[in-house]
Parts: structure tokens; sequence; C-alpha cells
């Protein structure tokens, strides 16, 4: 296991992280490190993600940031290029994750279903994302799909939080679970930075980590 799956898996979640403005990317990234978490998900889902991207791989050498809703190959190779250590993606898109496996970059396609699976594990891969959780059957879906493909782990993304945490990381077909909540973008944007420090450290209490 790379050093990158392996931060993931200690660290249990991964923090899905939308900044709006790149000054508070580095901030937000002491945060969750002070909060017990070493990996970051930096979303391309506003102008300032690869700026962002770039600052925190720069100016916070503890914290492995990577880049999360990359939909196509050239996202992927422009995130990476800023400084991005894993991919993720809402879905499973073959040239992206070929490009990443070539270059071993570590990637997270979202695979909900059996099709998908089969596919990412074609190409190597043993941990799959499974976005959104809650909308495609969360754990019993999961649960289900892991008695065939017995060599693969899910990063459940969407609905999990740290009400049901503890019952999602018991699952040994979690490999570990992403999200928001720990890290709200209304947080970051108000400077909440000692909030989403404890909300870290109490969903890391609750998954017994």
């Amino acid at each position: 296991m790379s050093h990158v799956m392996d931060s993931m898996k200690q660290s249990v979640i991964v923090p899905v992280v939308v900044i709006e403005d790149a000054k508070d990317a580095v901030p937000a990234a002491k945060a969750l490190l002070a909060g017990g978490i070493n990996v970051m998900e930096i979303t391309l889902r506003t102008a300032a993600a690869l700026e962002s991207i770039r600052k925190v791989a720069a100016e916070c050498p503890d914290m492995i940031v990577g880049v999360g809703t990359a939909l196509n190959i050239d996202q992927a190779k422009e995130a990476v290029e800023a400084g991005a250590k894993f991919v993720v993606s809402p879905g499973f898109d073959e040239e992206m994750v070929k490009w990443c496996v070539d270059n071993q970059i570590d990637v997270a396609p979202g695979c909900v279903t059996p099709t998908e699976i089969m596919a990412a594990r074609k190409l190597g891969l043993r941990v799959v994302k499974f976005f959104p959780a809650n909308v495609y059957g969360g754990l019993k879906a999961i649960t289900n799909l892991a008695a065939p493909f017995t060599d693969m782990q899910f990063i459940p993304t969407g609905g999990v939080n740290t009400e049901n945490i503890a019952e999602f990381v018991a699952n040994p077909a979690i490999f570990a679970v992403g999200g928001s909540w720990v890290c709200k973008k209304s947080d970051i944007t108000e400077g909440n930075f000692d909030k989403i420090a404890e909300l870290c450290k109490e969903a890391r209490t609750q998954a017994g980590a």
C-alpha cells in the first residue's frame, strides 16, 4: 500500500474540501492536521481549487493534498502539476484512471455498480469511491457488493457523518470514509478553523481512531 493510501486509512476520514478563496487553503489544512487528519481532497468545484492545491502542497508539507471532482484526464493532469498527490473522481473514467495508474498517482474513481467495480479492478485498483453513498444504498449496498469482490474496499462519500461513522468503519469493506461535514465550506469561509479541528477530533473519536 502506498504512503498516500496508508495515510487515508489511518486518518479514517478523507475530508472533501471546497475552497472559495485560496488564502483559506493553508489554514484549512492546518485545522485538519490539528484534528488528526493528514489528507484532504480539494474539489475542483471552485475557481480557487488549483491555486489552493498549489498553496497546500508548497506551504503545508505535513498535509497530503489531493484533488476531488476530477472529471477527465486534463483536470487530473492539471491538479497533479499543481501538487495533488491523489485523484478522486465522482465516476469512472477509464482514460483518467489509466493515466493515474501509469504515472503512479493514487486514484479513487466513483464506482457503484458491479460493472464499474470490475472495470476499476481490471486496471489494478483495489480501493474505489462509492458516491453518493446515501443514494446508492449506503452500507447495505456496499456489503452486498463486497461479497463477490472480496479484494475490493470502498470509500463511501455522501451521507456519512459523525452519528453513523462508527457503523461504516466497523465494516471490513470500508477503507475510509469521505465527507465535507468535518470541514464545511461555510466554516472555511468564516474562518472557523478551531471548529473544523474539533469536528475532526470528534469524528475520529466516534470512529474509534
